[in-house]
Formats: C-alpha cells, structure tokens, sequence
C-alpha cells in the first residue's frame, strides 16, 4: 500500500501528559485505585439500579458453553439482534433495538472502554471484531443511560472487558479443547500483581478446518486465529500524596480465513447444504491487528478522580474473493454460473475473477473522564479527540477454472487498479451527566456534544501510484448536541421503575452522498425486579427517526461499484418489547436448576415512500418493514447443578426474517425461515482447579439458512461436539 495519511501519532505522548481519560472505573477511597479496566457498570453504577436495559455476561456465565462465537453469547440478552453468516462467528453481525445487524455497523463496541470498530467515523462497518473467547465479561447498555457512549447513541453499546491483571501473586489459567471439523483450542493466561508492579499475559488460538466441502477440489473452508495480550501496570506508592494507576496494554491478533460470498442457489441449497462451489476455491481473508493502549488513572480526593486513556488500533486485512465468474458479477448471475460449471465442469475453461478487497485502517484518540461525587450528585464530565481512516488500495486477478475443477492464475492484477481511495474522520466528543439522588428517585440528566469532520480522497482505478491531483476531494463537517434524561424510582428493596428518553444519533460516513447524519428520539419505559434468586426485567422502547442510515457492503449483498456508500431511508419507526427472567430452583439435596428466559418483540417500518440505490432497501413504500430483523426472538435454557457437575440446554429461537423492505407475506427469494437452536453445555468438576467439559452446539443437527448475499444461501454451522479441560492456578 503506497500511501497512508499520515496522522499525529504524539496523540499517545500526549495523553500522558496531559492526564485526561475514559468512563471511569470503580474505585476504593480509602486504597489505592484498582484499575478494573474501564467498564460500564461497577460500584458507582451498580447494574441494578441504570435507568435503562443494563446487562452484564460474567466469567462464570461466559464459563458454562466457553463459545468462542459473540453472537451465541449474546442470544441470550434481549433486545439484541444477531445475524449469523458464517457459522463460527468471525463477522459479526450485531444489531439493537431494531437498529439493523450489518456488520454491527449501528452500535457501538468497545474493549475496556475504547472504540472497537476499525474505522468507526468513517468506516463504520467492522470486519475487525475483540476475540470473545478471551474476554472475562460482557457488558451490554442501552437507552437513555448511554450519553456517555458513542458516537452512535440510538441503539445501545457493547464493552468486552479483557483480562484484568489477577489481585493474587501469581495465578492463570491453562484451557484446551478439541472437536468436530478440525476445531482446536488453546487459552492460557497468567499474572501477578507485587507490591507496586502487577502483569499478565493472555493467549488465545481457535482454529477449524470447516463443516463445507468445495466441489471438485475439496480443501480447508475453515480458519486459523490467534490473540495475545500483555498488561503491565504501576500503582503510586502508599506514601503518596495522590493514588495513581498507570496501565499499558499491548494486544497483537492474525486471523486467516477461507470465507467466501459465494452461497448456494435455492437448489444446491436443498441437495447439498454444505457444499461449497468450485469457483469459491482461492476466497480467504488474511487480517492483522495491533493495539497500544495506555491507561491512567489518579484520586485527587474520595470525591474526586481523574482517568485517562490514550489508544492506537492499526488493522489490515485482505479478503482475496471471487466477484465475478463467467463474467458475471455475483449479484447478476455469477452464482448461477458457478453452479452450472459444477454441474458440468468439461464447459470448462471458465473466467473466475478474483478480487483483492485490500484495505488499510488507523483508530487513534486521547479520552477522559472527571467523576466528582457530591452528596446526592455524582457528576461525570468527559471528553475524547479521535482520528480515524479507511484505505482501499485493491486490485483484481483473473484464473481460468478447468475441467478438473482447478484454478490457474492467468492475469495479475496491478494493486490499486480496482479501489483507490481514503476515507477518514476526525471528531470531537464532549459529555456532561449527572445523576441525582432525590429519595428513593434517581433522576440522571446528560447532555453529549459532537463535532465531526470527513474526507473522501479517491483517485481513481486509473492511478495506482496516486500521483497529482486526485479525482475526488470530498469535506463534509457537522455537529450534533444530544440530551438525555431517564429517571428510577425504588418502589421497594426489590422492585424498581424507570423511564428515560435521549436523542439517537450516528454520524454521516464519507460515502454518504447526501452528506446527512442519522437522527432519531428515542423513549422507554419499564421495570426491574430482584428478589433472592429471581431477577427480571421488562422494558418498552420506541425509537422514531427522523433519518435512518444503511451502510453498504458486500455482506448483505450490494453491487461492488456501490461498496462503501451510505445511504438515507428518512423516517423509520421501531418500537418493541424486551424480557428477561432468570431463577434458581434449589433444592435439599445440594442440587439447583437455574432458569433463564429472554424475550424480544420488534416492530420496524419505514414512516415514508422513497426509491433507494441500496440493494436491501429498493423502492420503499411507507408501512414497508425492515430487512434482516425478526418480529420475535426468544431464548430459554435449562440446567441442573451439583456439587461436581453441571449440564445446561439453552434454545434459541428467531422468528421468520426478510431480506429485502416489503409488507404482508415474505416472497421465497427474500425468506430466511423461521429456526430455533439448541445448544448443550456438560461439566464435570475434578477439583478446584480442574475441570473436564463437553458442549454440542446444534444439538439436534438443524439445517438452517444463516444469510442470504446476493440472493443466495449461507447454512449454519451442523452439529459440532467438542471436549475440553481447564486447569486454573
């Protein structure tokens, strides 16, 4: 890649310097600060008593099925939507309150605190997503309560929280596992905190060799990644004037993964599900991550603490993949193409395009917080500066695919003669909440501020080295202020409502033509209730947008010319229903059966008619609902415990799913048909510190459609069983 801008990368000299930082973490007034990671909930915000949906996956619950797959993780909070693609859960797909789930293009994800997404200004669609198999709790938070987290505020904020550096001298944990299909796994991690010094280091594989089969060649359809971390941190001295945490975060991952687009035709579908066309057989996308990180974190008082984050994300990846065949491009007959060649390969010789979807990403900023704690007030003023960019710099080959099924490369591409462009953004946030204790009310106010500037530079497939002038200079500047205000009432010691409205907002990403940010008011209203072991909750939301965003890209099955741009769906009205319940029944006999149910209704339509160059979308009428979002999802699971065993069942079911923007019966070509689930968790306890598991993931081996991108099937991943040891120290 010949060029990247070039940004300020003393933004993380500076951070120390200047000693600012992100949402807070919980700390002791009477000790030195823990450095908890920068997380959501923690002891000024105890999960119980947000004035909004507020769940957090712990490390016991993350323990019971050990997924390596987020979106199985995450079946079990409502109000999240999942579309599944590729069966193991390397793109997520992750959506909330009818926000849509492409590429999770419309939340936001954080890891302890700091933006996830390799782009989120401008390339807001992630194809880097934190590994889940290493993380040690989810956090999940949306409504009104999210004023702090951005910059997409309607829908709700995701924060993996990584390895914390373990409080005991020396501890770790050694987890591996082996199952179906090749899959393989390998976590260990071990950390000490001393006096003033405290480590740790986390290391992370998973890898399968793929539930399809290619035709003709067969061949690995599966992956291989890897994840590791390093924490080193220095806590002030206990003579010190002020009690400080410094923290450095050092995070490297690589994924390789032959992923195609390439689904199968309805037919091909029925007769071999997990069949994998032949001209499919180069498709693989190679990635690369590194990360800086640099926490820190100062009491000045009991009543007054300052934290300061500094981060620097640099991701590459390259998914090489087939877009044409035949000369066909895959939306416009190139799967049907592919499927006839298979059919019968002696028409062969046939032309396979093959593209390099290169692309280059920086993520870098300085964030903070003040927390200032006065008598009923607890006062929270924040502020971050972010640079981000997207480089396309790609390229495309041509191979002949033979008689035998083969591919042989017979023209190179020149790199840059496909996609030639930089997209990229710069942004200011700044946020002021209080939260008010008034008796048994808690009424928190906010007010979040941003200021966001864009620029597309593309020169075009006719200037690889990016000489001169290029062909399009694009600015867009713009600015949004939103407030917030939700409010509890503690009915009794068990029993809570809430109620809360904030403005939504997501910025406009340089391929938005019209240059116009998504807006939206959004409102809910509900209950909490908590009593020894029984915990539910019940929440109404509605969001009504004033402008809707879709981000186009090749997963949902856009034109390639269109790949990159966004576009205006105008008013849309979402409004649904979210349950969770959770109960243990105990027993005498040292046995329990824990009980979990988590419910979602949504209801989203287009409020206005409008003609659309974004494939899902088309010509809108007013009333149409929305692609890729299930009128109800449902999850329940069921298990029983012993003092050295346990075993779980968990279901999850989701409603019929269309693909395209219509109203009354699904037409077949945009079906995804209703499915349900079940998964299965067994553990067996040898000791404290070790531990034999076994899971079976599509218990009873259901066929299913995932996806469908360019109009053709992607199938779930089969029944696939594996078995695992733990040992901790």
């Amino acid at each position: 890649m010949p060029h990247r801008k070039t940004r300020s990368l003393s933004l993380l000299s500076t951070a120390l310097l200047t000693a600012l930082s992100p949402q807070i973490m919980a700390q002791e007034s009477d000790s030195q600060p823990t450095m908890e990671q920068i997380s959501i909930f923690g002891k000024q915000n105890p999960l119980n008593t947000v004035p909004g949906s507020a769940h957090q996956i712990n490390q016991a619950e993350l323990d019971n099925f050990k997924y390596t797959d987020i979106m199985r993780t995450l079946a079990s909070i409502p109000g999240v939507y999942i579309q599944e693609e590729d069966g193991y859960g390397l793109r997520p797909n992750i959506g909330m309150r009818g926000t849509g789930q492409n590429r999770s293009e419309k939340i936001t994800i954080m890891e302890d605190g700091v933006l996830a997404a390799p782009a989120p200004y401008a390339s807001p669609a992630a194809y880097y997503f934190p590994t889940p198999g290493r993380m040690q709790s989810v956090e999940i938070l949306k409504g009104s309560s999210t004023v702090k987290y951005g910059p997409r505020t309607t829908g709700g904020v995701i924060n993996m929280l990584s390895r914390q550096i373990p409080e005991e001298e020396l501890a770790g944990k050694v987890d591996v596992a082996a199952g179906q299909d090749g899959f393989g796994k390998l976590h260990a991690y071990a950390g000490g905190q001393g006096e003033r010094v405290g480590a740790v280091v986390d290391f992370y594989r998973y890898q399968a060799d793929g539930f399809k089969h290619i035709n003709g060649v067969g061949g690995n359809t599966g992956f291989e990644k890897n994840d590791a971390l390093a924490k080193v941190s220095i806590r002030s001295a206990d003579d010190a004037k002020y009690a400080q945490v410094l923290e450095f975060k050092l995070k490297y991952s690589d994924e390789v993964s032959n992923e195609t687009y390439m689904g199968l035709t309805d037919a091909d579908y029925e007769a071999t599900p997990y069949a994998r066309y032949s001209a499919s057989q180069k498709d693989v996308m190679n990635t690369e991550h590194k990360q800086l990180q640099i926490n820190h974190i100062i009491d000045f008082s009991d009543n007054l603490t300052l934290g300061t984050t500094a981060y620097y994300n640099d991701f590459a990846r390259n998914w090489y993949k087939a877009d044409q065949v035949d000369g066909l491009k895959l939306s416009k007959g190139g799967i049907e193409a592919a499927s006839a060649f298979d059919k019968n390969p002696s028409m062969g010789p046939m032309d396979v395009r093959v593209k390099a979807n290169n692309r280059g990403y920086i993520s870098q900023g300085i964030q903070t917080e003040l927390n200032w704690y006065l008598d009923n007030h607890d006062l929270a003023f924040g502020a971050r500066y972010h640079e981000d960019e997207m480089d396309r710099f790609q390229w495309a080959d041509h191979y002949a695919l033979d008689s035998n099924q083969v591919m042989t490369l017979t023209e190179s591409g020149t790199p840059g003669s496909d996609s030639n462009r930089v997209d990229s953004a710069e942004a200011l946030a700044l946020y002021v909440q209080d939260k008010i204790q008034l008796g048994d009310f808690n009424i928190t106010a906010g007010v979040r501020y941003e200021d966001v500037k864009t620029n597309r530079t593309d020169w075009g497939k006719d200037n690889p080295g990016r000489e001169g002038q290029p062909n399009k200079d694009i600015d867009n500047s713009f600015s949004a202020t939103l407030p917030s205000l939700s409010a509890t009432y503690q009915v009794n010691s068990d029993f809570l409502v809430l109620a809360g409205v904030q403005k939504g907002f997501a910025p406009a990403s340089p391929g938005n033509a019209d240059k116009k940010e998504e807006q939206s008011w959004n409102y809910e209203a509900g209950a909490r209730y908590n009593s020894g072991d029984l915990s539910s909750e019940a929440i109404f939301f509605y969001s009504d947008y004033s402008n809707m965003h879709g981000e186009c890209t090749a997963s949902i099955g856009c034109d390639d010319d269109n790949i990159g741009n966004q576009y205006n769906g105008g008013k849309v009205d979402v409004k649904g229903l979210e349950f969770s319940l959770a109960y243990s029944f105990n027993t005498q006999n040292d046995f329990s059966f824990p009980v979990k149910l988590a419910y979602t209704y949504t209801d989203a339509e287009f409020a206005n008619s409008f003609e659309s160059d974004f494939d899902p979308w088309g010509d809108v009428k007013k009333g149409d609902k929305l692609p890729y979002i299930a009128e109800n999802m449902l999850f329940a699971s069921a298990g029983v415990k012993a003092d050295s065993w346990e075993l779980t069942v968990a279901a999850r079911y989701t409603d019929d799913i269309r693909t395209k923007a219509g109203q009354g019966e699904i037409a077949p070509e945009d079906l995804i048909k209703a499915k349900t689930i079940v998964d299965l968790s067994g553990r067996y306890f040898i000791s404290e510190s070790q531990e034999l598991y076994l899971t079976a993931e599509n218990l009873f081996d259901k066929k299913y459609v995932t996806s469908k991108v360019y109009g053709s099937n992607f199938v779930g991943k089969p029944l696939t069983v594996s078995v695992g040891y733990t040992y901790k120290f």
